[in-house]
């Protein structure tokens, strides 16, 4: 009796002890891998995310991951039981119904794989790797290492086998492929539609059985192989290529599938550590998961001895590694400038690339003869300027007249479009500045400043009752309120236009008091950091706090509604259902917005090396950056409740500016963010503002 008493009254006490070890529950790269953290199943589900849990591996065109019935736009839904196979493609978090889906296999028991239905009993997946099992006893494993890829299958006995859809592709994508059987293996080329339908991307592939198979032929693009014996196991070797069949082939990795599996978890999680958090364990699990969505694409399209293919289709060699795969418009303003820090060693050859572009005439959207799939390409000119002020090498010589011939067939058609392309004007300035031609830099910088004329006409009066419609007077996504702040290239004429800075103030407090802002799409997503022109620095830290880790009410969605459905709660959640409705990742770029906001700076204005400061969400973090240098965000009196900047220090020194550049990141050393639940309004900083003046 006298024990069972003791027993109840310590249960009290063990409960709150447990209890307190959840609260405390840190993670430290010291004790924990980033590799994981990550949950490749965010944004997994409807259309929160447009992302999908494939085998990968870092900026790789080839991605293992299944076919589901119902589908979302990489192929695969979440809560989907129904599986129809699995691909060798995506693109993931875009748009238009997605695209990809090449080479499709269902393996099946039996003598007919259309009376082989794959009814999902188990699944789990993590960076680089996938697996699934099905109630017919099939399991299915894949893993990715670099451009190759294996497939690992269990199987009861009985007839079995692999149904090859060559001809598969999302959306009915298919153009044609070419292929030959040899023995086991198969190999080819298929073309396809890209992302949207805009351009062809062609890919070369091997596949290769490993175990003897007889093949039969369904139709021109349908083959079935029937496995010989009473195999219970067997595997899949395939290798893509944006060369040849031969590259492809002689890709093919031969190592034991948990070797290639263990080398990818490997590749991944140098990749991850990239930037090292401390703090609670599931703030890290988001960043994570969140930090290896950025690192998907652009794909490598190189070959070991340097060979490659244009967006002309030509073969061309170069010793550096060449990138294809954009979507610049969405992820210029978040995903590249994150590449510029975290993958420097990488980041040349991306820029590299994407400045190629102009020797092989580049157009908005994809080309006929793209090595990858793709998707589109605007604002590349303020990419590479924005890249060279950071201290990448582009010859900006060789490309000039295509740079002109771009800027000079910009679109001023929409308000929307007018202020897109003084950006471009202004970033041609700049780089003919950088190129010493006076006369040329005046011409586009005028051009550029041709933006207020459009914006007075569309933006300045908010009295007409369109003004919060979405797509009013033809803009492509979003409102007259939410395209009126595009015009980070020049902050300080916005606010004069806008009548000075306490009407600039007034009409921002309304955008976010109406909650007018869209997280949803990228169009405004600067917005929240546009206090920082003014003395009310201290709101921007609240809305990027907010946005990033807080509650929030969200009126507006990609699919251009407004008020339907509207939605109140945070949006960076660590879940299938993660993010907005009908919010796509965009290749990065939503999940990048994250990863900066969390950091504690955001980019102020792509084109220039600057950022601005926020309290970051984690105690301490650190970017290792290259020559064995690191640099170190401290936050003191850190808690979630505390989001206000009320002093910083840059190396012990007193850090009297609401910014930070590239060139002092990547100089290493610690920059300590002293928070405060309190707003600093009287603030003594240096701000930031980009400016056109001559």
């Amino acid at each position: 009796m006298k024990f069972s008493i003791k027993l109840l009254a310590l249960l009290p006490l063990l409960t709150l002890n447990v209890l307190a070890q959840q609260k405390t529950q840190n993670f430290s790269v010291k004790t924990a891998k980033p590799v994981d953290q990550v949950n490749v199943f965010l944004g997994s589900s409807a259309d929160h995310g447009q992302m999908s849990p494939a085998a990968s591996a870092p900026f790789s065109m080839l991605s293992i991951g299944p076919q589901t019935y119902p589908k979302t736009h990489t192929g695969y839904e979440y809560l989907a039981k129904k599986f129809e196979g699995f691909t060798h493609n995506r693109f993931e978090g875009v748009g238009c119904q997605g695209s990809g889906g090449n080479i499709f296999i269902k393996p099946f028991l039996g003598t007919d794989p259309v009376q082989s239905e794959l009814i999902k009993a188990s699944e789990k997946a993590s960076p680089g790797y996938y697996e699934v099992g099905f109630e017919n006893k099939i399991k299915a494993s894949f893993t990715v290492l670099g451009k190759a890829g294996k497939h690992a299958y269990q199987f009861p006995k009985g007839d079995k086998g692999f149904y090859l859809d060559l001809g598969y592709a999302f959306n009915g994508a298919f153009v044609a492929e070419s292929h030959n059987v040899n023995g086991n293996a198969v190999s080819g080329w298929i073309t396809s539609k890209t992302t949207c339908g805009a351009g062809k991307y062609k890919i070369f592939y091997y596949l290769e059985i490993a175990d003897n198979v007889s093949w039969k032929v369904v139709d021109e693009h349908k083959l079935i192989a029937t496995l010989k014996g009473d195999l219970t196991s067997t595997g899949i070797n395939i290798a893509l290529s944006s060369v040849s069949v031969e590259a492809a082939k002689a890709a093919i990795n031969k190592n034991s599938f948990n070797t290639v599996k263990e080398q990818s978890k490997a590749d991944w999680n140098t990749n991850l550590s990239k930037i090292a958090v401390n703090g609670d364990l599931e703030s890290a699990k988001l960043f994570y998961s969140l930090l290896y969505r950025t690192m998907q694409s652009p794909y490598v399209i190189s070959e070991t001895d340097g060979q490659y293919r244009n967006t002309k289709g030509e073969i061309q060699k170069d010793k550096e590694i060449r990138y294809n795969g954009w979507a610049i418009w969405d992820n210029y303003r978040t995903q590249l400038p994150l590449l510029s820090l975290i993958e420097q060693d990488r980041y040349a050859g991306m820029i590299t690339s994407i400045a190629d572009l102009y020797n092989s005439g580049k157009k908005d959207y994809a080309g006929q003869n793209e090595p990858s799939n793709t998707v589109r390409s605007e604002h590349a000119i303020v990419v590479l300027l924005d890249a060279y002020r950071k201290g990448y090498p582009v010859d900006f010589n060789k490309i000039a007249d295509s740079l002109v011939k771009e800027v000079n067939g910009l679109d001023y058609k929409s308000p929307d479009k007018a202020l897109e392309s003084s950006y471009d004007n202004w970033a041609l300035a700049e780089i003919f500045k950088i190129l010493k031609n006076k006369e040329k830099s005046d011409f586009y910088l005028n051009k550029a400043l041709e933006y207020k004329k459009y914006w007075n006409k569309d933006f300045k009066d908010l009295i007409k009752n369109d003004v919060d419609r979405m797509q009013a007077r033809g803009l492509y996504q979003g409102t007259i309120w939410q395209y009126r702040w595009f015009v980070p290239y020049d902050f300080k004429g916005l606010i004069e236009l806008d009548g000075g800075e306490e009407s600039y103030l007034a009409k921002l407090d309304e955008f976010f008091t109406r909650d007018l802002y869209n997280h949803a799409n990228e169009p405004d997503l600067q917005v929240p950091l546009m206090y920082n022109v003014s003395k009310s620095g201290y709101k921007s830290q609240y809305w990027m706090h907010q946005l990033a880790a807080d509650t929030v009410i969200q009126n507006y969605f990609n699919d251009n509604s407004r008020g339907i459905g509207s939605y109140i709660g945070k949006i960076y959640r660590n879940q299938p259902h993660a993010y907005l409705r009908t919010m796509d990742d965009d290749a990065g770029a939503m999940s990048a917005w994250y990863v900066f906001a969390a950091s504690g700076f955001s980019p102020a204005c792509v084109g220039w090396p600057v950022y601005y400061l926020n309290v970051p969400l984690f105690p301490s973090l650190t970017y290792n950056l290259p020559k064995g240098k690191t640099f170190t965000i401290e936050t003191e009196n850190f808690s979630l409740k505390n989001k206000y900047i009320k002093a910083v220090f840059l190396n012990g020194k007193p850090f009297k500016k609401n910014y930070i550049t590239q060139e002092e990141i990547n100089s290493g050393g610690v920059l300590k963010i002293v928070a405060s639940a309190v707003p600093v309004k009287i603030s003594d900083t240096e701000n930031w503002i980009s400016s056109l003046e001559k």
